[in-house]
């Protein structure tokens, strides 16, 4: 009993510690839980920071693809007013050229005319005589006379074409110029537009590229975030395969203890019972030598005329109950075979609970601890025939008057004993 509370003694003290380094085991990893769930949150509203983010950019990218799209056509108009531009002030020189040489011929035909008209006319009136008198008729005269009127004629007729077409050539350059100059207005007017749109371009190329730092830095820490969630992850695992590993020493340890344990019962056990067998061993005698003639190959009493009922029967309790008692006890004698359910070739302490029971229709679990639990709890004072006693690692039948009916051991068999041969944990009644 000593070395057995020795043993209990020191499984506590080792569990206690154990379960001091589960429980900082276990805030170390609900701490690195409840940081990954922190940084997750974080990485949730970064993931939507960075969508909003490039969303927004999307717009911004649309809005300077459309005014790129403007640049072009601004310029694309620029480069044909630019065109135009040039033919004009090739027509331009071209109307300089001709009215050069316009001015040209009016001024040498006008130099010519006053040449012939100085020729003619300084003379006065005396020029006109020598036509007179140089003719030779009259015809011949006459014919001298128009021809002189028609070289006046003829000189201004021609003086005045110059003049016409001099004044075409000027209007035509200043029509020229103008429309230069219109051109050249439309393309300043262009050129602004096209400035106003490169600027708005500019300022929107700007406002994206911040976006685009912008949505680099969130994705860089949730990186950051990712890295520190794989980490803790890593760290989780470690503690979970360490939980498991001391999982795993404190199951065999405890299997260990619970082997020792046993062992320790059973030799506890097996010295009560030899106390007990001295004690009552004119009884056991009695029971054993009375029923080893009773064996048979089936699971019903062998002779249970020879084992006094008596006691059974004045007892209190359920019929029931009695009933059950009396059908345990004529097995006595039968053997006891660990993991075996037969009344009559062998059962164990709780293979024969179970097979007595079953004969009535109820239905036990398999082995003792289990059958801890069925039915309900009566006190060992109010216990009944047909109630079972429940001992450290031991089940039995109580028959009445203090004594049990039970597969004891390999040795004995099944027996009639003492109730109180050893501590009892608990009485449960079926009935």
């Amino acid at each position: 009993m000593i070395g057995l509370c020795a043993a209990v003694f020191f499984t506590t003290y080792d569990f206690r510690a154990d379960r001091g380094v589960y429980q900082v085991q276990a805030t170390k990893k609900d701490e690195l839980q409840q940081q990954n769930q922190e940084d997750q949150d974080r990485l949730d509203d970064i993931d939507d920071q960075v969508n909003e983010l490039e969303e927004e950019q999307g717009g911004i990218d649309a809005e300077i693809q459309a005014l790129s799209n403007e640049i072009a056509e601004l310029m694309a108009s620029i480069s044909l007013l630019e065109e135009e531009i040039e033919v004009k002030k090739a027509q331009i020189e071209q109307a300089k050229s001709d009215l050069t040489e316009a001015q040209k011929i009016e001024r040498e035909q006008y130099e010519a005319m006053k040449v012939r008209v100085k020729a003619m006319y300084e003379s006065g009136e005396t020029s006109f005589l020598d036509i007179f008198f140089s003719a030779s008729s009259m015809q011949d005269m006459l014919n001298k006379a128009d021809y002189v009127e028609k070289m006046h004629e003829y000189d201004r007729k021609m003086l005045t074409n110059y003049k016409i077409a001099r004044q075409n050539v000027e209007d035509l350059k200043e029509n020229l110029e103008i429309e230069e100059a219109e051109l050249e207005e439309a393309q300043e007017g262009l050129q602004e537009e096209m400035d106003s749109v490169e600027e708005a371009r500019t300022e929107l190329q700007a406002i994206s590229d911040d976006y685009a730092v912008q949505i680099s830095k969130a994705k860089q820490q949730a990186e950051i975030y990712k890295s520190q969630i794989k980490q803790r992850n890593a760290q989780i695992k470690q503690i979970e395969a360490e939980e498991e590993r001391k999982r795993k020493e404190e199951e065999e340890r405890r299997r260990k203890e619970e082997e020792e344990r046993k062992r320790k019962e059973e030799e506890e056990r097996k010295r009560q019972e030899e106390e007990a067998e001295k004690n009552n061993s004119s009884n056991a005698s009695s029971a054993s030598d009375t029923n080893n003639n009773s064996t048979t190959a089936t699971d019903k009493p062998a002779a249970t005329a020879s084992v006094d009922t008596s006691a059974i029967n004045a007892a209190s309790g359920s019929a029931k109950g009695k009933e059950i008692a009396i059908y345990a006890c004529g097995f006595v004698g039968n053997p006891y075979v660990a993991g075996g359910t037969s009344l009559t070739n062998g059962a164990d302490c709780s293979g024969f609970t179970q097979s007595v029971f079953k004969a009535f229709g109820y239905s036990l679990p398999r082995n003792s601890t289990s059958q801890r639990s069925v039915g309900r709890e009566v006190s060992y004072a109010e216990a009944e025939p047909g109630d079972i006693i429940c001992y450290p690692g031991h089940v039995a039948i109580y028959i009445g008057n203090g004594k049990i009916v039970h597969a004891s051991s390999a040795k004995t068999g099944i027996k009639i004993s003492n109730a109180l041969y050893r501590d009892i944990l608990c009485v449960r009644r079926i009935v």
